[in-house]
């Protein structure tokens, strides 16, 4: 309900300042001159126009934008947009001057039809920044939850994710080992290296994480660095141990387990 209304407001802010930009330019001609129906600007451009120019005002009131732009006004920017499809500003004028007194409702019909290509695109760009924050959530490719009761060998808590983006990712999770746990010395490792080398390259290691046996969940979290235009994958084990070979029993719960991209910036 709210964004319908911001762009009702914006709508009727435009079309004030259209209309008052056409006004003035009505006001400069004679009032015995009849309305010139030739040369107009195509319906087909026209109502791109009249869209391009309800964003362009829209923005203009956001401070980030009206300040990095505080040269431009409502009028220049009027200018700009109708000179980008080819037009002259008096063209344009011309033209809703014409539908404005011989055909007001197919002027109004126009204005409805940039207004709802606003808010198609509106309406695109919620879907996009929803698909967006579900991508950068939780990047975690394995179970949430995972349990190691069985013997060596039984199971594995190793895994591999690509980093796509140039940032700070967060890896954070509750691990509960209990007294009973026979591994020795177990931690979360992780590395990250260069896909094209994942054989030979250089492995670059987190801060290690070990992990206390007193039957207790511990939450522990580490930050992943991604350089610009790096790539990179990060591999590790969750639940790493120094055993020799032989026959020991584990004992561990993992919970919460999440991996998520926390930063555009470093």
């Amino acid at each position: 309900m709210r964004n319908k209304l911001n762009i009702n407001i914006i709508y009727k802010g435009v079309l004030i300042t259209l209309i008052c930009v056409s006004l003035f330019a009505f006001s400069c001609s004679s009032r015995k001159n009849k309305v010139d129906s030739s040369d107009l600007v195509p319906v087909e451009d026209l109502v791109p126009i009249l869209t391009d120019v309800y964003m362009a005002d829209g923005l203009l009131i956001l401070p980030g934008i009206r300040d990095a732009y505080s040269e431009l006004d409502s009028v220049t920017a009027y200018r700009q947009i109708i000179e980008r499809y080819g037009y002259t500003k008096e063209k344009m004028d011309r033209t809703l001057k014409y539908y404005f007194i011989k055909k007001p409702k197919e002027l109004i019909l126009m204005y409805d039809q940039a207004l709802g290509a606003l808010s198609e695109l509106e309406s695109q760009a919620q879907k996009d920044a929803l698909r967006e924050a579900d991508m950068i959530k939780n990047q975690w490719i394995g179970k949430a939850t995972d349990y190691f009761p069985g013997k060596r060998d039984s199971d594995t808590s190793s895994f591999a994710i690509r980093l796509t983006r140039t940032g700070r990712y967060t890896f954070s999770f509750t691990a509960t080992l209990f007294p009973s746990d026979q591994s020795y010395n177990p931690k979360l490792v992780l590395y990250t290296c260069d896909p094209d080398s994942l054989d030979n390259g250089v492995k670059k290691y987190t801060r290690t994480i070990d992990y206390i046996k007193d039957g207790r969940p511990h939450n522990y979290s580490t930050d992943i660095i991604v350089p610009e235009k790096a790539k990179i994958i990060l591999k590790g084990s969750l639940y790493n141990y120094a055993n020799f070979p032989g026959d020991w029993e584990k004992n561990a719960e993992f919970e919460n387990i999440a991996f998520v991209f926390s930063s555009e910036f470093i």
